[in-house]
């Protein structure tokens, strides 16, 4: 009987180790990941501040948003278009 609690309590001991090392491994994992978000952030906003500091930025962001915005427009009224063509023909259909 001396035994089975001899091995019952090394099997706590070894369960106990390895919670304590997979919580270690997990807090350093967590803790790079969040450095290396940290530098990304960091890189991010030197290179847009480089360019707010040669005035590239703002000629850029303006022209993206008019292209994309313009470009998204267009797809609406041609979905729109699309939609009330169905509709028509669903009608005269229906008056048939």
């Amino acid at each position: 009987m001396s035994e089975y609690r001899e091995s019952s309590s090394t099997n706590f001991l070894s369960l106990i180790s390895g919670a304590f090392i997979g919580a270690a491994g997990l807090a350093w994992w967590l803790i790079s990941e969040a450095d290396k978000r940290k530098e990304t952030k960091k890189q991010r906003a030197m290179m847009y501040s480089s360019r707010i500091q040669d005035g590239s930025e703002a000629l850029d962001s303006n022209e993206n948003k008019k292209d994309f915005k313009g470009d998204k427009l267009e797809q609406k009224v041609e979905q729109l278009n699309s939609a009330i063509a169905d509709v028509r023909r669903q009608l005269e259909e229906l008056g048939q």
